[in-house]
């Protein structure tokens, strides 16, 4: 706990100097702030390309700690310090954050995008509180595997799409002295992966279920979904739970890991690595393990958001309502290397092209990511209890009770603040 508070205290001080910049920025140019530094580059670039087609221009600003950042951007929307824009999270994390009252509505830049073509209208819900839309779509990740083309070719095997493929594909890896998937709880975010892309392989609406407070974290289709985790683990399927995704996504690309669970922003990591997307490496979207559930996929995009006290509110409205233009969202998802939620932006590369392609061709039904999903509270120590359980896959059915009683509290306060 004193750990924490330091770095929310270290923390709240780069806010106040991020803070400070942005009140400081001059006509034409508005602050956006957020939490990775990797889209810094990302953003300029798109912040670029609105100066040429709206006339404002973004400035990224960093907030480095992910542990702290929610509490502090809450605690700064009070005051008149608070920023213009924000890159926050979709689903509960953001209605969590309209219910302060200290962020814009943008229900009609999103039809104004909507009529013009420029979102996929089956985000929105994702976006909304009430009825109204709250964050406009900066990015579109797809939850997929990336794998080694080459080696996959050598061991005679092609890219799932049963889930005995699957199992075959770990059970070859396995034999060939290959260490088949990733797994790791380094980040601590990390550990809700394996959870979520098992369950929702499982049963898709148990998954949906279970994320809103409908369904029990005691049900048997949960305790299914954590004893196959734990199966794998005692396969020796998995790697070192200390393994980030940057050394991970190295041994894919160098043939030493044979699958690698991840979001589609992390195809830098590849790249950096001398993957070629596309090329050298691709990724398949993991099979359905129940063949007669619809076939899903996990997705994850991150929100544009305005505040109600920024400094620049007029101006960081006009740059919102400029966000998802077709010039801006590509400059944006080219230089991340990441999906678009404007379906007429051109991938960033043949691997993303491949998985909209899939996801289209197959009428794949989007579910948003765990971390979106749920009381944020929740979340953060369901998260730490999963990690748990990786490190002892033998504790499924006490991790699951665990998980029950504090769903059960963190949706009873969650409900009783709705009626608020």
């Amino acid at each position: 706990m004193a750990r924490r508070s330091l770095l929310i205290a270290a923390t709240a001080g780069v806010l106040a100097t991020a803070c400070g910049s942005a009140m400081s920025q001059p006509a034409g140019k508005v602050a956006l702030h957020g939490d990775n530094a990797d889209w810094r580059e990302p953003l300029a670039e798109a912040g670029r390309a609105m100066r040429s087609a709206a006339g404002i221009e973004l400035v990224p600003e960093v907030i480095p700690s992910l542990e702290s950042f929610e509490q502090v951007v809450k605690s700064s929307l009070r005051t008149r310090k608070t920023p213009d824009m924000l890159k926050y999270w979709s689903g509960y994390r953001l209605q969590d954050l309209a219910r302060t009252g200290g962020i814009e509505e943008l229900t009609d830049a999103w039809e104004e995008a909507e009529s013009a073509g420029w979102v996929d209208p089956s985000l929105r819900t994702a976006f909304t509180y009430r009825d109204r839309v709250y964050g406009l779509p900066m990015n579109l990740t797809y939850w997929v595997f990336f794998y080694n083309t080459e080696v996959f070719a050598e061991l005679g095997l092609t890219p799932p799409t049963t889930w005995d493929e699957f199992l075959n594909a770990c059970a070859t890896f396995k034999a060939a002295g290959i260490t088949p998937l990733h797994a790791t709880t380094d980040g601590r975010w990390p550990a809700f992966i394996w959870f979520m892309e098992v369950l929702s392989r499982q049963d898709p609406d148990f998954y949906l279920g279970l994320m809103n407070g409908r369904e029990d974290y005691t049900d048997p289709r949960a305790e299914r979904a954590l004893t196959t985790i734990a199966e794998f683990a005692e396969n020796d399927w998995f790697t070192e739970l200390d393994t980030n995704h940057t050394d991970a996504a190295a041994s894919v690309v160098h043939g030493t890991l044979g699958m690698m669970p991840g979001g589609t922003f992390m195809t830098a990591n590849l790249m950096t690595a001398g993957g070629e997307p596309g090329g050298n490496i691709d990724a398949f979207v993991l099979p359905m393990a129940n063949p007669d559930a619809a076939p899903c996929m996990i997705f994850e995009s991150s929100a544009l958001v305005c505040t109600v006290k920024g400094p620049d509110r007029a101006e960081a409205l006009e740059a919102a309502a400029a966000w998802l233009r077709p010039e801006v969202a590509g400059a944006f998802s080219s230089t991340l290397q990441d999906g678009s939620p404007n379906p007429r932006v051109a991938a960033a590369n043949p691997m993303v092209e491949g998985i909209v392609r899939t996801a289209r061709e197959r009428e794949l039904t989007m579910l948003n990511r765990f971390w979106e999903l749920g009381p944020p509270e929740l979340v953060e120590a369901t998260v730490d209890d999963l990690a748990g359980f990786l490190l002892n896959p033998s504790s499924a059915r006490s991790t699951l009770a665990t998980m029950q009683e504090r769903a059960e509290d963190a949706w009873q306060v969650w409900r009783e603040a709705e009626q608020s």
